[in-house]
This record gives structure tokens, C-alpha cells and sequence, in this order.
């Protein structure tokens, strides 16, 4: 491992860490973070209806188009790394080896924060299971009990990212970052979803509302920074400092 800081982004399908998290990542690429990628499953059965009506498409097939899609959409990020688990989705479930393969590598990237989805979404289960996964798997990672001999987590921070229907999942941001600077790059991250071309305008909707929500809250018409794209978050854990 460098000694750069680092990032770990847990999601649940192959495209949630590019609608949803995408300018973080590349904007954090570029600060000199190295930020891995973990894709619990490729949303191969319920995130890849538009690659399902192609005929005579098989489970294999759309697993490696959903695979190449975020290898692309990562490499279009900067991300200095993404890794596939393969779990299945739709239910996603992971047994006992997988998430202590997670932990494997929460104790190897040691992330300064880490980026999951919201803690409740009646419409995607897959996305609530991954958070309570994630947070499960904090905990085993800072046991020294657990394999013990290895260096253990700290406490990063877990950061949720926006859900698909913000108003009915609970989800209330704290945090507002700009990613203008970066937003060709999402853009580009978006664009390499063929499977979920549906999603592009909608998610771009999201980044620019955003942006008018980062405007007003770093100032607004009394000298606001002018963000044209921005994304939100929830923190999870209480934030330790010296001075508000």
C-alpha cells in the first residue's frame, strides 16, 4: 500500500458507486487519495433490465457487461483500484467468508472515510443490506480478537451517499461536496453505464441540484462558492475535532 490516504467505497450493484459517488472519487483521486472500489455484486439480475431484452442474453453475459461497465467507469474516475465480490444480487447476501473478505480489506486499504449507501430503502433492499454489511464488517475489522496479530481499523468515517428517492428513505445530508472540477469525469463515468442509460439525465439532475444546495449553504448570495455540481452525504459516526 502507498502512503497515500485512501478511500473505500462499498457498493452494492456495479453502477451505485458512479450515480452516486462518483465526483468523490475522482475528486479524491486527484488530492492524491487512492481510492478503492468494492462491488458487492454486478446488479446483475435487478440493474440490468435493458440488458436482459437483448436476446438470448445469459446471467454470464450480462455479469461481464456489467464488469466491463464499471472497470471502464472506474478507469474514467481515476480510481486506483475496484474489485468485484461477485455475491449475487436481488436478494444480495453475503455469508460469513465474504464478509470477512471485506474486513480483509478494510484492514489492508485502512481508509481514512468510507462511502455506502443510505441506511434504509424500501425499494432496493440490496442497498440498505450493504451499509448494514459495511458497518458490520467496521466493527469485526477494529476487534483485535479478530485474526489476531493484524493491525487493526481505526474509526473512519462512513459517509452515506444519496439514495434514488431521497424523501422516502430517511436519508439527510450534512455534508456537501462540490465536484465541478471533476464533473467531466463523472460525466464520462455515467455515460460508460449502457445498462442503465436511463439513469444519466437523472443522476446529472441530482449533481446539478446539488450544486444550487452547496451554493446556499456555503454562503449564498452573500459570497457562496459558485459549485455548479456537488453531491451529498450523510455521516454516520461523530466527526472529532479541535475547533468549529
Amino acid at each position: 500500500m502507498s502512503d497515500n490516504k485512501t478511500v473505500l467505497v462499498v457498493s452494492a450493484h456495479a453502477a451505485d458507486f458512479v450515480w452516486r459517488a462518483g465526483g468523490a472519487i475522482a475528486l479524491h483521486q486527484e488530492k492524491g487519495y487512492d481510492v478503492t472500489i468494492v462491488c458487492l455484486s454486478y446488479g446483475e439480475r435487478g440493474e440490468s433490465a435493458k440488458l436482459w431484452k437483448q436476446e438470448g442474453a445469459t446471467l454470464d453475459q450480462v455479469k461481464a457487461a456489467r464488469h466491463a461497465e464499471a472497470e471502464a467507469a472506474a478507469k474514467a474516475l481515476g480510481a486506483h483500484d475496484i474489485q468485484f465480490m461477485d455475491a449475487g444480487d436481488y436478494p444480495l447476501e453475503l455469508d460469513r467468508d465474504k464478509k470477512n473478505e471485506l474486513v480483509d480489506i478494510m484492514r489492508r486499504v485502512r481508509p481514512t472515510f468510507m462511502l455506502s449507501h443510505s441506511l434504509y430503502d424500501p425499494y432496493n433492499t440490496d442497498h440498505m443490506y450493504a451499509t448494514k454489511v459495511t458497518m458490520e464488517c467496521r466493527m469485526i475489522a477494529q476487534a483485535w480478537g479478530h485474526n489476531p496479530g493484524e493491525q487493526v481499523l481505526g474509526a473512519p468515517q462512513l459517509y452515506l451517499f444519496e439514495p434514488h428517492q431521497t424523501e422516502q428513505m430517511g436519508w439527510k445530508p450534512d455534508v456537501f461536496l462540490d465536484i465541478t472540477d471533476v464533473w467531466d469525469k463523472k460525466r464520462a463515468a455515467i455515460e460508460c453505464m449502457q445498462g442503465q442509460e436511463h439513469l444519466w439525465q437523472f443522476y446529472t439532475n441530482v449533481a446539478e441540484n446539488r450544486g444550487n444546495h452547496f451554493r446556499r449553504n456555503s454562503g449564498g448570495q452573500a459570497g457562496g462558492r459558485n459549485a455548479r455540481y456537488a453531491e451529498g452525504f450523510q455521516s454516520i459516526y461523530p466527526r472529532t475535532v479541535d475547533e468549529l
